[in-house]
């Protein structure tokens, strides 16, 4: 068979290729990452894989930028050199799609469509049968070389084929007989073989026959004893009922006393989380500022640095010669702060005494308050941050005119009129809190601090007693505590005289253990009497039965050591085949492989030997004048002993059938003079056989009957990475 054309859709980096192939030797040269071992793989799948194939590796085949639906296509034109020299041509077309698989082969004027039948015609006209094969010989990777024996039982299969003509499959039949012999010889204790079940149960049964026999006798002692042992167990059975009643109530006794026990703790604590929380709500409702208290403390900060100024300007102007001056009028923002910072108070105390209100139940006014206030609040805040932004404007104006009088009077007058705006600063401030002095409002804020502290203690306490529960609640938990104490208390005064004696359980548990021992003790005795009678209950009727299923055991027992003898005998037999056709095949291998290596080596190795058994390589080294292992000899040098064995096993494998050879790069480690002789290797090769050559390198193309050129990847990752951005901000401009 020899490829004339090769195209392919969505595989690997190609999303469409078309190249012809010269029916001797092909160069397809590139660079890495130009897509050769692609064109191998295609080569690989058209003719060995089942479209229908549903393997993993399939997926991975599509190219990078195919869209989801996109599916490996492998088209082929062949042609195929029949009897009496006709030429033959033929196309072969496969759609990869798992289950929806297409495959559409015509030749010699029949179209195939069925998956099996078209990989079975080409196996027949390729004479590979499977991708292993195909890879182990007539597809050879530059890392493969060596990897000869890629499936041995298969192997051995195909060499016995290509000698006896047809394939007999002993790999398997080798596998099954000896399965079948392990099954019956296998000797352990937890998978015994069935010749050791049957001989076990041969035994048995002459056991059980002689077992039987003894039984008769013992069956009359056996069913008195268990008369006897019936009538104690039942004694004992009552005792014990008796004494679990009252131990029973003791248990209750003592369940009813922990359950009271908590429900007074409970009741304890409840009671003070009520108290806790009606001196909460007679704190919230006396606060001594009106204010809150995060106000309050910004006000009393800016009262602070305003008199610590207004002291430092009097000392700077203590002395001095006074300039009068006009005060700039107020600024426009303040007024609108101070509406700000009413609006802002007013909606926190209404929403606060709204949520105090109906949380601590004195009134409940409904979310609508709250509300309210959140809302007079929120615009609070809006004139807040429009005074804010009308200050900032006030401020650079202000400093400006400052660096203006400073630049032109430097004196007193700047002075005095900071002196008297934080003066009306400061007397605004406490006009706002309603205050005379800053001792007032720091007595104030000191009140203030302390009340809401005992406010934020009494709610710790009340968190931990209460447990998160709501307030309006606590006093109908703690009824309902008192109320389950009297109920306990009832109980246990209905028990009687066994909840009030200290230590009851204890006592009646060792009692109830006492009289079970001796239940136990009633109980096996019965249950080994009952299990004497049951093991004597046998008749000479049931005694003969044994002996006769005895006799079909030693039967069957006889029957499957004949069916051992067999099996023995016929794996024997295809040992014995196997060995003779392994070593027809090895000698014709050694045959094909003494000239091949003969060429590329220059005549340095005329000799090669293979094993019968393993399928080990050697040479006869003319330095030692004795043969040495292919594993001891150079890279190169093994690269070539391998090729040859590949060649050689292509064509014993094959038959009168010549598949494509694809190589991809074998010569990569040789010198440039054996690569010539290699080359002219592959020259000679290639009158029987088509050969497609993968390379990176040049150096081939004189040899070739045509040479096909592959452009590498030209596409590049053009992002610039900013460090600073880290690796989740970093984009990506190109893909490869």
């Amino acid at each position: 068979m020899r490829i004339r054309r090769l195209q392919v859709r969505d595989l690997r980096r190609y999303r469409e290729l078309d190249i012809d192939l010269a029916p001797g030797v092909t160069v397809i040269r590139g660079p890495n990452e130009a897509g050769k071992t692609t064109i191998q793989r295609a080569i690989e799948l058209a003719l060995t894989r089942r479209v229908t194939s549903g393997a993993a590796d399939l997926d991975g085949l599509r190219p990078w930028d195919a869209p989801p639906d996109a599916r490996t296509w492998i088209g082929i034109e062949f042609e195929q050199e029949e009897e009496e020299g006709r030429l033959a041509t033929g196309t072969l077309e496969k759609s990869f799609a798992a289950a929806r698989g297409t495959v559409n082969l015509a030749y010699d004027g029949q179209t195939v469509m069925d998956p099996t039948l078209a990989d079975q015609v080409m196996a027949e006209l390729s004479g590979i049968p499977s991708e292993p094969f195909f890879r182990s010989t007539a597809s050879v990777r530059h890392h493969e070389l060596s990897d000869l024996a890629r499936d041995e039982s298969a192997l051995r299969d195909r060499l016995q084929a290509s000698i006896s003509g047809a394939d007999r499959g002993t790999g398997r039949a080798r596998k099954k007989l000896e399965k079948a012999l392990h099954d019956l010889t296998t000797k352990g204790e937890r998978n015994p073989g069935l010749l050791k079940v049957a001989a076990t149960a041969v035994s048995q049964f002459v056991a059980a026959v002689e077992r039987g026999e003894l039984a008769l006798a013992q069956l009359e002692r056996d069913r008195d004893a268990l008369a006897g042992a019936r009538e104690r167990r039942a004694e004992a059975d009552t005792r014990l009922a008796e004494q679990r009643g009252l131990l029973e109530k003791a248990r209750q006794a003592e369940r009813l006393e922990t359950q009271r026990g908590v429900a007074r703790e409970r009741y304890d604590r409840f009671r003070e989380a009520v108290e806790v929380s009606i001196q909460l709500d007679a704190l919230a409702g006396s606060h001594p500022s009106p204010d809150p208290l995060e106000i309050l403390r910004l006000s009393a900060e800016r009262l602070r640095g305003l008199e610590a100024r207004i002291r430092e300007l009097q000392a700077a102007l203590a002395g001095e010669v006074e300039v009068q001056f006009d005060v700039a009028p107020e600024p426009t923002w303040r007024p609108l702060s101070r509406w700000a910072l009413v609006l802002v108070v007013v909606g926190l105390v209404l929403a606060g005494g709204a949520f105090l209100a109906r949380t601590g139940g004195i009134l409940d006014v409904g979310p609508a308050p709250a509300y309210l206030g959140a809302a007079i609040a929120g615009i609070g805040l809006i004139l807040a941050i429009v005074a804010l932004w009308l200050r900032r404007g006030s401020e650079l104006s202000g400093q400006l005119r400052d660096v203006e009088i400073d630049r032109r009077l430097r004196g007193r007058s700047e002075m005095e009129a900071e002196l008297r705006q934080a003066e009306t600063d400061a007397a605004q401030q406490l006009g706002a809190l309603g205050l005379d002095d800053l001792a007032e409002v720091e007595d104030l804020l000191s009140r203030e601090e302390a009340h809401v502290a005992s406010m934020n203690q009494l709610a710790a306490k009340l968190d931990g007693l209460a447990n998160k529960e709501p307030r309006e609640t606590l006093p109908v938990i703690r009824d309902a505590a008192a109320l389950d104490i009297e109920t306990k208390t009832s109980a246990l005064d209905a028990l009687g005289p066994i909840a009030k004696e200290p230590r009851a359980r204890e006592r009646l548990e060792a009692e109830v253990r006492e009289q079970e021992g001796a239940l136990e003790q009633a109980r096996d005795d019965e249950a080994n009497a009952r299990a004497r009678v049951e093991a004597n209950a046998v008749d000479a009727e049931e005694v003969a039965a044994e002996a006769e299923r005895l006799a079909v055991r030693r039967e069957r027992l006889s029957a499957m050591q004949r069916r051992h003898r067999v099996l023995e005998t016929t794996l024997r037999s295809i040992e014995r085949a196997e060995e003779a056709t392994m070593k027809t095949a090895t000698r014709y291998l050694e045959g094909h492989m003494v000239r091949d290596l003969s060429t590329v080596t220059a005549g340095r190795y005329r000799r090669v030997r293979v094993d019968d058994k393993s399928l080990d390589i050697e040479v006869h080294a003319p330095e030692r004048g004795d043969w040495v292992p292919v594993s001891s000899l150079s890279q190169g040098t093994l690269d070539l002993v391998y090729l040859t064995a590949r060649l050689g096993l292509v064509r014993l494998i094959t038959g009168d059938r010549r598949p494509p050879l694809v190589f991809d790069d074998p010569f990569v480690t040789l010198d440039d003079e054996r690569a010539v002789r290699a080359l002219d290797l592959l020259k000679r090769v290639a009158t029987d056989f088509q050969i497609i050559y993968l390379t990176t390198s040049d150096r081939y193309d004189s040899a070739a009957d045509a040479v096909v050129e592959l452009p590498g990847p030209v596409m590049v990752d053009d992002t610039v990475a900013d460090p600073s951005l880290g690796p989740e901000l970093t984009s990506v401009g190109g893909s490869t």
